[in-house]
């Protein structure tokens, strides 16, 4: 079977950045419902077409192709008194913009002198992203996973 819309895609893959570094190992499959629900990067999705279960190839995706390039307006510098006493580097928190639209996760990446740095981006934002993949398999999607936009059981959504 290809891979077109509305089909339930499940990838064996391994992420690593252009110098080799491993980024993730892929040790539980990607499952994912083909078409533009969103599921995966466009670009990756876009490649997935057509394809079929065994395929395999690699493909490297840009940072605006994955997390996004890298925003220097995204690190704030803040005061520690705005923050809880126990905070650390690496928590996060979501911050809604000043347009009460959107909520932005930033982590904290430093704290020094009375001052705490946090960061907007996400940790791969600027990295560009090499996948080796494996399609180990294709079905077609139930009507219902169709309606929820979204793969239901093993690897996908248990409940509503």
């Amino acid at each position: 079977m290809q891979i077109v819309k509305n089909t339930v895609v499940t990838l064996k893959y391994e992420v690593r950045d252009p110098d080799g570094n491993m980024i993730d190992d892929g040790q539980h499959p990607l499952i994912y419902l083909h078409g533009g629900y969103d599921g995966i990067f466009s670009k990756l999705e876009e490649t997935l077409q057509g394809k079929s279960q065994g395929d395999q190839f690699k493909i490297k995706l840009q940072p605006d192709e994955a997390f996004g390039d890298y925003d220097e307006e995204l690190v704030l510098v803040e005061d520690a008194t705005l923050f809880p006493d126990n905070i650390e580097v690496g928590m996060s928190f979501e911050r809604v913009t000043d347009d009460g639209e959107d909520e932005i996760l930033y982590r904290i990446t430093d704290i020094a002198d009375g001052k705490v740095v946090v960061d907007g981006n996400h940790p791969l934002a600027g990295t560009s992203l090499v996948f080796d993949i494996t399609i180990s398999e294709v079905r077609q999607a139930s009507a219902e996973e169709i309606a929820h936009r979204h793969v239901h059981g093993p690897g996908g959504h248990h409940h509503h």
